[in-house]
């Protein structure tokens, strides 16, 4: 267990324990990335377009995982916060039984689901064949997404930031490997990709589960220990179903806008997916800092040190900002630069480059939303990141986007205009909100000064 999360300098120690969570988000990128990348080169638009309208679903499901890991991270942290360990590993067992019905659920659920998801998201017609196979077969890897996320949660709500880095670095090579095997030789185009992807999947959660069941924990923990408690379970469920349902809310009104897109036509499809990819990237710093915030908040919390929490989530929005300013720049300086990674023809080039240079203001201002809900989700008050996003979301950027949708002459540099607005509205509430809940120690301390 990690005590430097409790006590010692807050910057050193937000960077120490965050850097680990960058690495391993950037290399969990590159899953989708590596698929975009390879079928970006060895194969035509369409398997670019099902590639990236394919992960978009697929990362929507993964975000619900990743909410509710997010409230067995946070409630583990707060036992470990209160030294609690008996209760922390009531909680762990609990939160692997809650996931592994997650898994039986969700899994089967997505198979019949998928079918309707494409349709509405009107995927061209060119690229719907290659969207359902790439669909299809990342299906099947679901179990593992939720597993090695499990595992990942617990190792982090101990302080351990470090060793799921691993388990992705192994996950990550072999995916890359496949990718080249399986689309550039063998020509699989988009089911190559998702046989890639899966398999890489498989082996980072079988190789973290072993690991963890190995090394075993710093307190006992038993086969006891693994049952459903249902006030546990209720209490993961009310942190991480707020902010399962923000992620899968707003990735449906992602996919709604992707519909929107793709309706006007094949390169604006892959361009929109390309810029995605961009901003997926861009968002993994200030993603991987509020990650760090949530645990870091979480365990001072149940230390009872919620002044020292606040501080973790102020230094959260400097290092968010100073990173997100530097990628902003460089969107702004050289938008075609980064899209052209991602693609050899020059009419989606060009045509990504304007979406992201409307999109990338979005940058800036999750610099200070991301660490707040953080914060909030380590306080158990996941529900305002949701109350917040939905707002932004529903009353700002897709009425927005469906408005700019039927005006004449419009590219796709208006159609990114809506993001950042919505995310500027989201930010303005959760400042509020967390002034409001943090009153007595912000007034008490202005009183006293």
């Amino acid at each position: 267990m990690n005590n430097s999360l409790l006590e010692g300098k807050i910057s050193s120690a937000l960077l120490h324990f965050a850097i680990p969570f960058l690495i391993a988000s950037a290399l969990q990128a590159l899953y989708g990335a590596a698929d975009l990348f390879v079928v970006g080169q060895f194969a035509d638009a369409a398997s670019v377009s099902g590639v990236s309208t394919g992960s978009q679903l697929m990362q929507t499901i993964t975000y619900i995982i990743l909410g509710l890991s997010t409230g067995g991270t946070v409630l583990i942290a707060t036992q470990i916060g209160r030294q609690d360990y008996k209760r922390a590993a009531d909680v762990i067992g609990s939160f692997s039984m809650l996931l592994i019905i997650l898994a039986i659920v969700l899994t089967p659920l997505v198979f019949l689901l998928k079918d309707f998801m494409l349709a509405a998201m009107q995927v061209p017609a060119l690229a719907l064949s290659e969207t359902q196979n790439y669909v299809l077969i990342c299906t099947c890897g679901i179990p593992f997404v939720i597993g090695y996320n499990a595992v990942s949660a617990i190792f982090r709500a101990l302080g351990d930031s470090k060793t799921p880095v691993l388990f992705i670095l192994i996950a990550c090579i072999v995916n890359v490997v496949l990718d080249f095997v399986l689309v550039a030789i063998f020509h699989m185009n988009a089911s190559g990709a998702a046989i890639a992807t899966i398999f890489a999947q498989a082996i980072s959660f079988f190789a973290a589960l072993v690991y963890m069941i190995k090394k075993g924990f710093s307190f006992e923990i038993t086969k006891d220990n693994f049952h459903c408690d249902g006030h546990i379970i209720l209490t993961i469920l009310k942190i991480g179903i707020p902010l399962a349902m923000q992620e899968l809310l707003i990735n449906i009104s992602f996919l709604v806008i992707t519909a929107i897109i793709n309706g006007m036509g094949l390169v604006e499809s892959a361009s929109v997916g390309i810029v995605e990819k961009i901003i997926v990237f861009a968002m993994l710093p200030p993603s991987a800092i509020s990650s760090a915030v949530a645990t870091m908040s979480a365990q001072n919390i149940g230390a009872g040190e919620r002044k020292r929490a606040l501080q973790v989530m102020k230094y959260g929005i400097y290092y968010s900002l100073l990173i997100e300013g530097a990628i902003f720049l460089v969107s702004q300086c050289q938008p075609t630069w980064l899209t052209a990674i991602f693609s050899n023809d020059q009419a989606v080039i060009d045509t990504a480059a304007l979406y992201l240079l409307s999109y990338s203001y979005d940058m800036l201002v999750v610099a200070f939303t991301f660490p707040m809900n953080a914060y909030f989700s380590g306080c158990g008050k996941s529900i305002i990141p949701l109350v917040h996003s939905l707002i932004a979301t529903f009353a700002i950027r897709l009425p927005l986007c469906l408005w700019l949708s039927v005006q004449p002459n419009i590219t796709l540099f208006e159609m990114g205009i809506p993001a950042p607005l919505a995310t500027l509205v989201s930010a303005i509430i959760a400042a509020v909100c967390l002034v409001y809940i943090n009153r007595d120690i912000l007034f008490h301390k202005k009183a006293a000064s």
